[in-house]
């Protein structure tokens, strides 16, 4: 369970995150790009802070990721220039690729087609007992 602090911490971070990846596109001149944090969770011990990034496109997401994770340095000494004087110490940035909305999207394209598991249960995966 997240404490008070945690939370805080993670929205802090989260916000100006949004500021700086957004930024980088932008001054980059990169077009068709949507990146946003839609989650930042921090340790108990505030050391590291999971980010959760939403990529559009989709197709696109694996490549970019690599490229945040290489310049996760660079984005950290940026986030400490802009949150100097709220934190002392800067969690160390760990970056992840947030899929949950593909996957919404594939169960509502289920959901509406032909691959309804509530009307054809042979569609769903039983599960083996051991």
């Amino acid at each position: 369970m997240e404490t008070n602090r945690q939370k805080k911490m993670g929205a802090l971070l989260q916000g100006d995150l949004v500021d700086i990846l957004q930024g980088e596109v932008r001054k980059n001149g990169i077009s068709n790009l949507i990146i946003s944090v839609s989650k930042v969770t921090v340790t108990t011990d505030l050391s590291i802070a999971k980010v959760y990034l939403s990529i559009f496109p989709a197709a696109k997401g694996t490549e970019l990721l690599k490229a945040i994770q290489s310049n996760a340095p660079l984005i950290k000494h940026e986030l400490a220039q802009r949150v100097k004087n709220q934190l002392r110490k800067v969690p160390n940035l760990a970056f992840y690729i947030d899929d949950s909305l593909e996957y919404i999207d594939q169960i509502d394209k289920a959901l509406q087609g032909d691959e309804n598991p509530i009307s054809n249960p042979d569609l769903l995966v039983r599960r083996k007992k051991k």
